[in-house]
């Protein structure tokens, strides 16, 4: 009798525990191989940890299947997801969903289905035109198609012969029937970029600082950290592709390619499907399901080498690992918002010290943590302080809206004009009039969409608020809607006020919507493309807009903070902030970093061609730091006079942060389910004699209700990160959170924000 066998399978559940399932009659499933498993009532796909003994479980239940006959997640990737549950005191078997493709997670299909195509091949051929002409008759269009065929080689995919070349199905099947063509189904990988027209690759010769950077990144051991910290224009993703050749090409090792923001990466995808052509997979959230699927696949099977995409494309299943480059590292996106809250930055260097890659993190106005790393010797810096071809940095002009919009003396203009006036500064205006008449290209950034902030009684100065977050409606225009940007809920805007019943409503603020008409009304003859959340919701809407932008047939590009980093257009000469102050005085440590790398971002757009180019900020602080040292390209500057605020009181880099967020549905009950976990916190710290860890708060968090949730937060601060870590996992696993008003508890290990 065959001795019964037990694994330990991690599901995705909010437990932080593992279970042990006996296998039954068939092989024992490796480590990292999916089960599907009972749970209660349900079925749920877990991953499989090892086995175990089964001791201390009286009767465990027995696998349903077990798809896998490879494992889907390597040993390193299972350590990996160890770490990131650990680090950020998160149940394991959530990590390793969130890991995982969706298509190989869901407990009904265990086992995804590829796309498959219909292809239809000739069988028989007709050699001559009498035989043709016996065979079809008067079969005109079945004689067309079945020469098209030949035409194509003999071969063509269903789909276009009967949707792009109008062949209807039913002469598909006549020469079917007839013995002519055969119908055959293959596989199709779902590559979104497979039909995207290829661009050459560019030749360029590196500069000495470029040579520099790449030979040091080419000698570098497994697990180094560089900074590659340079100007905007200054070649950064040459030095990516040059690294790329040596791990790729030379030595037949992947690398992985973070980006951003999904907008950015058509362009980079362009870039290094130019030199490295089908070795490049592409991995973010903006995808279908399946093409996610197909990309991981390719990358499994090791038929792509190359995984370029968004946070998430950290965990692409590449073998082999050479280098990971993290474009843009400064950037709040590579933080999870959801449980797992990791940081994709952190994770690469923890993936890379495993696997034996390098790190880059590439930036032209790094995070001060990453700054404080290189200046300890954590980090390896490399710098290029000149733009490509001796391009020189575009001039920056401030504009003090305090003494702006007015009309000059003895000027008279009409009220739409005014309105114009007020949020086009005289200075911007005649920039933009200028780039108009030359045929020369401008971007204007307004970090904030919609057509205006918020609808205000006159009355009795009512504001249109969200039913379910504590934050004001934003009107939109198209379609016309009231729009809450948190949780989107949506509501007609009204002529009269629900308070007062007072007849006058106006609008407040601006957003990208009201610009976008402004312009349109003065200047009726300019193309215009604006960039925000509402004009990018399709798969292909932000390659769409930037090649259209690319070709020369968009005069100005509008949009938020999307269009302020990563794009390279030679042709656009003038960039135009129109309001800087929008995020520089909120309340999060950080705010004066954002608003600082949002400016010299953006500002760095301009100038990139032999044309040169120009920056005009709009804001009412001219002499914050951030918009003086934005307009001085000095980001050394700005490290200098943002390092002191850091340090009293402390906060990132100075001390090591956790933000714990205690919400539910009641108010009153929130805010002490908060000061209990304060208070049990400490009681903890003094009762382990715990002194290198301090707790902060509580207090409402600026934004205070979120989805009808209202939200409380206290703050761990800790010089040492391994105190924080035991702190945090003691805390999450052993709080007695309450089972009333739905309230709930999270742990945010380094947050970027603290809204």
């Amino acid at each position: 009798m065959t001795a019964p066998r037990f694994i330990e399978v991690a599901l995705p559940l909010p437990l932080f525990q593992t279970f042990t399932y006996a296998v039954g009659d068939g092989p024992t499933p490796a480590p990292g191989a999916r089960v599907l498993v009972p749970v209660r009532n349900k079925r749920a796909i877990g991953i499989v940890i090892g086995e175990t003994d089964g001791a201390g479980v009286a009767r465990p239940r027995a696998i349903l299947e077990a798809p896998d006959a490879e494992p889907v997640l390597s040993a390193q990737m299972l350590d990996l997801c160890r770490w990131i549950a650990e680090y950020y005191v998160v149940p394991l078997g959530v990590v390793m969903r969130s890991v995982l493709p969706v298509m190989l997670t869901g407990e009904r299909a265990p086992t995804p289905s590829a796309k498959t195509q219909r292809i239809a091949v000739i069988t028989r051929e007709l050699p001559s035109l009498q035989e043709r002409d016996a065979l079809f008759g008067r079969a005109a269009r079945q004689r067309a198609l079945y020469e098209v065929l030949e035409g194509m080689g003999g071969r063509g995919e269903v789909p276009h012969l009967t949707g792009q070349l109008g062949f209807g199905a039913e002469l598909v099947r006549a020469l079917e029937t007839r013995g002519l063509i055969a119908i055959e189904t293959s596989v199709v990988a779902r590559d979104p970029f497979g039909r995207r027209e290829r661009i050459a690759a560019t030749p360029h010769e590196p500069s000495a600082a470029q040579r520099d950077a790449i030979e040091a990144l080419t000698r570098g051991a497994g697990g180094d950290v560089f900074l590659l910290h340079g100007v905007t224009g200054s070649g950064k993703t040459l030095v990516y592709i040059e690294l790329l050749r040596e791990i790729v090409m030379r030595r037949g090792q992947s690398a992985i390619v973070l980006v951003p923001e999904i907008a950015l990466t058509p362009q980079t995808v362009d870039r290094f499907r130019a030199v490295f052509g089908d070795e490049v997979a592409v991995l973010h959230s903006a995808l279908s399901d399946g093409e996610r699927y197909d990309a991981w696949l390719a990358l499994t099977r090791g038929e792509k080498k190359i995984a370029v995409g968004a946070r998430s494309a950290i965990f692409a299943p590449l073998a082999n690992l050479g280098a990971i480059i993290v474009d843009e590292e400064h950037e709040g996106s590579y933080k999870n918002g959801e449980t797992p809250r990791y940081h994709a930055r952190e994770v690469a260097m923890v993936r890379a010290r495993a696997e034996g890659a390098v790190v880059v993190l590439g930036s032209a106005t790094p995070s001060l943590e990453s700054w404080e790393n290189a200046a300890s010797g954590k980090y390896t810096l490399l710098s290029l302080p000149e733009r490509v071809r001796a391009v020189k940095l575009p001039a920056v002009e401030v504009v003090d809206l305090r003494h702006s919009g007015r009309p000059v003396q003895g000027e008279t203009i009409d009220a739409t004009r005014a309105h114009f006036r007020f949020i086009f500064s005289e200075p911007l205006e005649a920039a933009l009039g200028e780039r108009l008449q030359k045929g020369e290209q401008s971007i204007l950034l307004l970090n904030r969409r919609g057509y205006a902030s918020f609808l205000q009684c006159d009355a009795c100065g009512t504001v249109r608020s969200c039913p379910n977050c504590s934050i004001t409606l934003t009107y939109h225009r198209a379609p016309e809607r009231l729009i809450c940007h948190y949780c989107l809920h949506e509501e007609l805007p009204e002529a009269t006020c629900r308070k007062c019943g007072g007849a006058t409503v106006r609008q407040r603020g601006l957003g990208t919507q009201q610009v976008e008409r402004l312009i349109a009304e003065r200047y009726p003859y300019a193309r215009i493309a604006r960039m925000d959340v509402d004009t990018t919701s399709g798969k292909w809407a932000h390659a769409e807009i930037l090649d259209r932008v690319g070709r020369g047939e968009v005069d100005i590009l509008l949009g938020t903070q999307m269009i302020a980093k990563g794009l390279d257009f030679p042709n656009v000469t003038l960039v135009g902030v129109i309001d800087a102050d929008i995020g520089i005085n909120l309340p999060d440590f950080r705010a004066s970093e954002r608003s600082f790398q949002l400016l010299s971002q953006v500002a760095g757009r301009a100038g990139r061609g032999p044309k040169g180019g120009e920056v005009i900020i709009q804001t009412r602080v001219p002499l914050h730091h951030a918009v003086q040292c934005a307009v001085a390209h000095d980001y050394h500057a700005f490290v200098r006079q943002e390092s002191p605020a850091r340090r009293d009181p402390p906060y990132p880099p100075a001390i090591r942060l956790a933000n714990v967020i205690v919400s539910g549905l009641d108010e009153n009950a929130t805010a002490k389910a908060a000061l209990d976990a304060a208070e049990w916190l400490r009681a903890l710290l003094a009762a382990q004699s715990i002194t290198d860890v301090v707790v902060v708060g509580p207090a409402p968090c600026p934004v205070d209700r979120i989805k009808r949730r209202w939200r409380w937060h206290l703050l761990l601060k800790s010089q040492k990160p391994g105190a924080l870590s035991r702190v945090g996992q003691y805390f999450v696993e052993r709080f007695p959170v309450p089972a009333s008003h739905s309230m709930r508890v999270a742990f945010d290990r380094d947050p970027v924000s603290l809204l």
